[in-house]
């Protein structure tokens, strides 16, 4: 394995720390670059659309409360959504239902737009902790265009849950640890993150891949320890939601619409169907896990923790039967593991973190869906709009195989 590349800090920088009025000038960039997506879908959304998700959430926090039945509960019409959570989440989900519902929706936008900082703050570490006492103003900088891609503000739009599972995920697997962690065993939040929503569970194939066996062993073990305590705690529950709510994808939606832009997604709305589209969707997903698990196994070797960590939940959302257009936060990760420590040296670099962040700034599935809707020829055009992100995922996969790619450098 190569060493990764120390110091980030060049001696010009090294002793600069930014002071408090520079990162409160930091929060005020991000809060005002965050008004057009948190006013459109927190002020001008329609009630009945506000912030469903985190509904689900509460709701299910509410049901343990009362004694309600946690996979039973649908939200209020015409919603009616249910938990597709396992119970250790909706333990989690407590606190949520000692509030009002408007405060929540305030509140959990304000931490997923926290998270998604965070998100950035260690993603882009090699970038940030360039800039000396100008870290802060970098940081909100770069946080801000983040906030407006599709993936994320639709995570806003809904309340999602997908801000902190990438965080906690990529917290555990950045290099150098962060100073948070002290103590705290590696894997560790991945068995968590996967214990409140399973996809994480990817991350302990990439461990078994590269041959971490002692983290496999800790994100298996917390992600059985919280689950086995939950069993305990709401047994009848855990017996509703891994003997049956699990196993049925009807609770997550139409899995053929264009949100879900997984691989499964895209060949339901394309074809073919019935068996041979499962069977095709079985090959191209085995085809997509092979050869994104080698990536991610040669990220690891590189020492490139952050291109680690986006193969795998790219992969991981590619080859999941359902993946909704905001399960692919992920991207903020790919794009910052795409830049590398400085993209202004390396303009394969610099070209393939601008096309991807460009991509995802935009609504192209939706412009897909109008496209075929309006009948504008050729109709082809709009179905391969429709499909978009699914796409943008395999070219971000590419793109970070071409960018770990040794330069030839003549002297």
């Amino acid at each position: 394995m190569v060493t990764p590349a120390p110091p980030l800090r060049d001696a010009a920088t090294r002793h600069t720390a930014p002071t408090w009025r520079m990162w409160l000038l930091a929060a005020v960039v991000i809060l005002i670059g965050s008004l057009p997506v948190v006013l459109r879908y927190l002020v001008f959304w329609p009630l009945d659309q506000w912030q469903v998700d985190v509904e689900v959430y509460r709701q299910a926090g509410q049901s343990i409360l009362v004694g309600r039945p946690i996979y039973a509960a649908m939200t209020e019409s015409p919603q009616l959504l249910p938990s597709t959570y396992p119970p250790f989440a909706a333990i989690l989900a407590i606190p949520l239902a000692l509030l009002p519902f408007g405060a929540i929706g305030w509140i959990w936008t304000a931490l997923q737009i926290a998270a998604t900082a965070g998100i950035v703050w260690y993603a882009a570490y090699r970038l940030i902790h360039r800039a000396g006492a100008r870290v802060p103003l970098l940081l909100a900088a770069l946080t801000v265009p983040m906030l407006w891609l599709h993936p994320v503000s639709d995570g806003i739009r809904f309340g999602q849950v997908n801000a902190f599972i990438v965080l906690a995920c990529l917290m555990d697997l950045r290099k150098p640890r962060p100073r948070l962690l002290r103590g705290i065993p590696e894997g560790v939040l991945v068995g968590l993150a996967t214990a409140i929503k399973l996809t994480p569970g990817v991350f302990v194939v990439h461990y078994l891949v590269t041959r971490r066996w002692r983290m496999a062993a800790m994100a298996v073990g917390s992600a059985a320890v919280v689950t086995v305590l939950a069993w305990f705690v709401l047994p009848e529950d855990s017996f509703a939601f891994w003997g049956g709510a699990l196993s049925d994808p009807t609770r997550l939606g139409p899995n053929g619409g264009t949100s879900n832009q997984s691989i499964r997604g895209l060949l339901m709305r394309v074809g073919p169907s019935g068996v041979a589209g499962t069977l095709l969707w079985l090959v191209l997903a085995g085809v997509v896990a092979v050869l994104g698990f080698w990536l991610s196994r040669r990220m690891y070797l590189l020492g490139d923790s952050i291109g680690e960590v986006a193969v795998v939940g790219l992969v991981a959302n590619l080859v999941s039967p359902v993946s909704w257009i905001h399960h692919f936060h992920w991207i903020v990760v790919a794009i910052f593991a795409l830049l590398g420590p400085d993209p202004r040296r390396d303009r394969r670099r610099l070209v393939a973190g601008l096309v991807i962040t460009g991509w995802f700034l935009c609504r192209l599935p939706w412009w897909g869906v109008a496209w075929v809707a309006h009948r504008v020829p050729p109709e082809l055009v709009g179905r391969i709009l429709q499909n978009s992100d699914t796409y943008a995922a395999v070219v971000t996969l590419v793109l970070l195989w071409w960018v770990a790619r040794p330069r030839h450098v003549t002297p």
